[in-house]
């Protein structure tokens, strides 16, 4: 599933992907005694949650586009635009740049 927000899973993943750990409910973190590396702190947690959340929400506008172009016949629009000697295709591109420009 998808979602908006990064969890608490994201983050253990990002600081440490090797050791066995678990998150029941997203807030209860279960570390196992068999790792070597110490477990986070909940504001090191914190601090990753945020990163990683900004680095999502920054990317939102490349998202979007995405969505859009996969919309798009492309190759379609490319073959009409060489044969009818049109621009639809670079103009449904630069639509879609300028509906969802890059922060």
């Amino acid at each position: 599933m998808i979602t908006d927000t990064v969890s608490v899973t994201d983050a253990l993943y990002s600081l440490d992907s090797v050791s066995n750990w678990s998150v029941r409910n997203d807030t209860e973190i279960h570390w196992s005694e068999s790792n070597e590396a110490s477990q986070p702190t909940d504001a090191e947690i914190t601090a990753e949650i945020n990163r990683l959340q900004a680095i999502y929400d920054g990317q939102a506008y490349a998202r979007k586009r995405k969505a859009k172009y996969d919309a798009l016949n492309q190759f379609e629009l490319i073959s009409d635009d060489a044969i009818n000697g049109t621009t639809t295709h670079k103009d449904a591109i630069l639509a879609i740049k300028s509906e969802f420009p890059k922060p």
